[in-house]
């Protein structure tokens, strides 16, 4: 499995590249972090970040952000920082651990590879399942989650949120949404979809004019981002 570093302190960096490699992961270390978000952005065989927060030019919150923008594998934040607000914010962006330096390099160790066993049981079960943005859906469970808050969706909006979420990076019409929930065919008056996705929204407490997980493409249809 491979593991991104990125420190601007060069024996932080070093020490955690060693420790990893020992156990037989393949590293990519970076001391700068814009260097880092082009690897990022071009390698899609990342199954780990671990990420400073303190960085010149691009902090270790930026570049969370930027990850959790097309990436679900995991991230922990490193910082000499102790105060709750700064994990409050590192977990609220999407990290999903935090290290405080100076750390135990084996408790590093033990809390990389909880993430990667947590990461991989994920993306085995990935065909049943969706997480982007705080929101996690189950097909399995029949269950909706948002920031680990139960969402209560009827059969009818769980399918549509579900339909949407299984094409995720693809524009799904209203017309195919009708026609796959309801089994029926789609007329061009027929505004049951768009009244269901205003429902399904209200739920997920989207903004109605900026929606940030369902987004709608004038004209064609609904979007989920991948």
């Amino acid at each position: 499995m491979s593991i991104i570093i990125v420190d601007d302190e060069k024996e932080i960096a070093d020490l955690v590249d060693v420790i990893l490699k020992n156990e037989g992961y393949e590293t990519l270390k970076f001391y700068d972090p814009l260097e880092a978000y082009r690897e990022i952005q071009k390698n899609k065989d990342i199954d780990l970040a671990i990420l400073d927060v303190m960085m010149p030019g691009m902090d270790g919150f930026e570049l969370c952000t930027k990850i959790r923008e097309h990436y679900t594998y995991p991230i922990i934040m490193l910082t000499a920082r102790i105060e709750d607000v700064d994990k409050i914010t590192g977990l609220s962006i999407g990290a999903d651990d935090y290290v405080t330096k100076p750390f135990n390099p084996l408790e590093l160790l033990a809390r990389a590879k909880a993430q990667l066993r947590r990461y991989k049981k994920y993306d085995a079960a990935k065909s049943d399942s969706f997480e982007k943005n705080g929101l996690i859906i189950n097909k399995k469970e029949h269950t909706v989650f948002l920031f680990e808050e139960a969402i209560n969706l009827t059969p009818t909006e769980f399918d549509i949120l579900w339909l949407l979420c299984e094409n995720a990076g693809e524009v799904v019409s209203s017309e195919k949404i009708f026609e796959a929930v309801w089994g029926e065919d789609y007329y061009d008056s027929n505004n049951t979809v768009m009244v269901h996705i205003r429902r399904i929204r209200e739920k997920l407490k989207e903004p109605p004019r900026t929606p940030r997980i369902i987004k709608t493409v004038w004209g064609v249809g609904y979007k989920v981002e991948k």
